[in-house]
């Protein structure tokens, strides 16, 4: 356990912003798997709605720091080629 002032200062700033980067973290995935819900689906306009609403949210947790800029490149990448090899 931390023992200086600062140390504690720290402890306690970074439970907060565990907590606030996992809620973000989830409600990134949860717009994932909407697009992934909507191909499998088969609902062509509402998978290429949900990837329009999710594109933003990917970059944005990017700049926040909750993911790296590869990683939001892949996913998106990854979401496209779903929608662009739906039937």
């Amino acid at each position: 356990m931390a023992n200086s002032p600062q140390a504690k200062k720290r402890a306690r700033q970074a439970e907060k912003s565990r907590i606030r980067n996992a809620g973000q973290r989830s409600n990134l995935r949860t717009f994932i798997k909407k697009v992934i819900a909507a191909v499998r689906a088969g609902d062509k306009e509402q998978a290429t709605a949900a990837f329009r609403t999710a594109v933003p949210v990917i970059d944005s947790a990017v700049t926040k720091g909750i993911i790296h800029k590869n990683k939001a490149a892949r996913s998106k990448s990854r979401l496209n080629d779903r929608l662009r090899n739906m039937a």
